[in-house]
C-alpha cells in the first residue's frame, strides 16, 4: 500500500507540541503497522518562509518545504498547527490561497488548537462543525459565524474537515486519523506505546480555567456578583438578589442579563460549579458534602449540573484532577 502523505503547516511562533505531537503519533503508527516501519505515512513539515521556524518556546524547527512557493505537492492529509497569537496574525493572501487550493486537493484537512483560525481565514470552516482551544472558541465563533463551533469537543470530524481542541488534543486527533486509516488495533498499539488514552473521557471544558468573569455591570450588580461568589451555598433566588439592589425581581433579572450577558440563575450555577471544581480538585469531602457546601440541593442535582456544564462526572473529574 502506498504511504499516505501527511503535511503539517507551521507558522512562526507555532506551538511545538501542536507539530511534534501529531507527527510522533504518525511515526509510531509506521512502527506499529507491521511493515518494518514503512508504508503507512510519509511526513512533511511545511513552513511559511525560508529558514528555521522559531516556535513559541524558542526552539527552532526546519521545514521540509515552504508554502506557497515550494509546497505544491498533493497531500493526503493537511493539518494546520496552532500558535499562541495566530488569531492576531496578518496572513498573506498568497498563503491563504495556497491553503484553500491545497486543502481542496486533500482527502482530508484540519487543524490543531488555534490553527482553526487559519482555516477560517481561508474559508474552509463555513458550514462545518469545528472545535478549537476552549479559551478562543467564542472568538472563533464570533469571527466565523458560518462555522458551527463546539467548544467542548476534543476532536470533530465533519466531511473532509478534522479539528482538535487545545495542544495535547493534537495527539488525540492524530490517533483518530490512524484508527480511521489503519484500524483500531494499530491505533491501540500506538496509544499504548505513547502512554496515552485510546479514547479520552469527557470533553475539554473539564480543563477550562475561565471560570466566572470579573464582576460586570453597574456597581449594584457587581456587589451582588461578589456576594454570590463569596457565598455559593446561600439561597440566591432572584427575589433575594434583587432585594440586595433595591430593584424589583423582574427589573433586576432584565438588567442583570443585559449588563452581564447571563441570567441570574446561570451566573449562580456557574459560580457553584467553579466552587465544586475547587473542592473536587483538593479532594475535600464526599459528594454529598460538596453539594451542600456549594449550594446544590443534593448530590444527584450536583451530578446532573456538573455533567451538563463540565462534560464529565464529578467522580471522574476528581480522579483526573485531584491533587496528590
Amino acid at each position: 500500500m502506498a504511504s499516505r502523505s501527511v503535511a503539517v503547516l507551521a507558522l512562526p511562533d507555532v506551538q511545538l507540541l501542536d507539530v511534534a505531537g501529531p507527527l510522533d503519533v504518525f511515526a509510531e503508527a509506521n512502527a506499529q503497522n507491521g511493515q518494518g516501519g514503512q508504508g503507512a505515512y510519509s511526513l512533511t513539515l511545511v513552513g511559511t518562509e525560508p529558514g528555521p521556524i522559531t516556535t513559541s518556546s524558542g526552539r527552532r524547527l526546519i521545514a521540509d518545504v515552504v508554502a506557497p512557493g515550494e509546497a505544491d505537492a498533493d497531500f493526503d492529509t493537511l493539518l494546520v498547527a496552532g500558535a499562541p497569537r495566530i488569531h492576531e496574525a496578518v496572513i498573506g493572501a498568497d498563503l491563504l490561497a495556497w491553503l484553500s487550493r491545497t486543502a481542496a486537493r486533500c482527502r482530508r484537512y484540519g487543524s490543531v488548537c488555534s490553527g482553526a483560525f487559519l482555516l477560517g481565514q481561508a474559508g474552509l470552516l463555513d458550514g462545518r462543525r469545528v472545535t478549537t482551544h476552549w479559551a478562543v472558541a467564542e472568538q472563533l465563533a464570533a469571527r466565523y459565524p458560518a462555522a458551527r463551533v463546539e467548544p467542548d469537543a476534543i476532536c470533530l470530524f465533519d466531511g473532509p474537515l478534522r479539528t482538535a481542541a487545545g495542544v495535547t488534543a493534537g495527539l488525540d486527533l492524530a490517533l483518530a486519523l490512524v484508527e480511521e486509516d489503519l484500524g483500531a488495533e494499530v491505533a491501540r498499539r500506538v496509544a499504548a506505546q505513547l502512554v496515552m488514552f485510546f479514547k479520552r473521557g469527557g470533553g475539554q471544558m473539564q480543563f477550562s480555567r475561565r471560570g466566572v468573569s470579573a464582576p460586570a455591570g453597574r456597581s449594584a450588580l457587581q456587589e451582588v456578583q461578589r456576594w454570590v461568589a463569596a457565598h455559593p451555598a446561600e439561597d440566591h433566588a432572584v427575589e433575594r438578589l434583587a432585594a440586595r439592589t433595591g430593584m424589583s425581581p423582574r427589573h433586576f433579572a432584565r438588567v442583570f442579563r443585559a449588563e452581564t450577558g447571563l441570567t441570574p440563575a446561570a451566573y449562580v450555577e456557574t459560580v457553584r460549579i467553579e466552587a465544586v471544581r475547587h473542592l473536587l480538585e483538593t479532594g475535600a469531602g464526599a459528594l454529598k458534602q460538596v453539594a451542600s457546601a456549594c449550594g446544590f440541593r443534593d448530590a444527584d442535582t450536583l451530578r446532573r449540573a456538573f455533567e451538563r456544564r463540565v462534560g464529565t462526572t464529578p467522580a471522574e473529574y476528581r480522579r483526573r484532577h485531584a491533587g496528590g
